[in-house]
């Protein structure tokens, strides 16, 4: 067998055991390692009761938009956000740290079409609903944003604050 063939089956089979992908769940899409865990907390149990908090997103006289862009949580609650684009563009819902939004910003600015399979993140087409159930689990101020290029700038954010 060839040198180079065994050297690239080696660095292919140490990425796949060490957790890194070489592509994410389709042609555009991408996952995360949540290794260490969620800094908002963490994904809920669908079967437990939730607390339900609609958000919905749209854009309009230039601004874009979650309704409503702040959500109080006492920490240990479950929610169950439902999520609805009433929007004509595409929009996200991403749950983290601000600091944690803003790297990811950077990097959908490299790949705007990502499309997100994460627990604490969805994209959604127009006129299209989701959900995510969440269980705050840290008290703290967490966000949720839109980081699809120029939408966090053009307003798309909301907050969360755990108490």
């Amino acid at each position: 067998m060839n040198r180079a063939v065994i050297v690239a089956s080696g660095l292919i089979l140490a990425a796949f055991t060490s957790g890194v992908a070489l592509a994410g769940p389709g042609e555009k899409g991408h996952s995360h390692s949540h290794d260490s865990g969620f800094a908002a907390g963490e994904p809920g149990d669908p079967k437990k009761p939730a607390r339900i908090v609609q958000i919905t997103m749209n854009e309009g006289d230039g601004k874009m938009m979650f309704l409503p862009d702040r959500v109080e949580i006492k920490r240990g609650e479950q929610v169950k956000f439902l999520l609805r684009n009433n929007g004509a563009l595409d929009h996200e819902f991403i749950l983290a740290t601000s600091a944690e939004n803003m790297k990811h910003a950077e990097e959908m600015k490299k790949n705007p079409e990502m499309e997100h399979d994460d627990p604490n993140a969805k994209r959604l087409t127009p006129k299209k609903t989701n959900e995510i159930v969440w269980r705050f689990t840290k008290a703290g101020q967490f966000e949720y944003g839109c980081l699809i290029p120029g939408h966090r700038e053009a307003g798309m954010i909301g907050t969360v604050q755990v108490k």
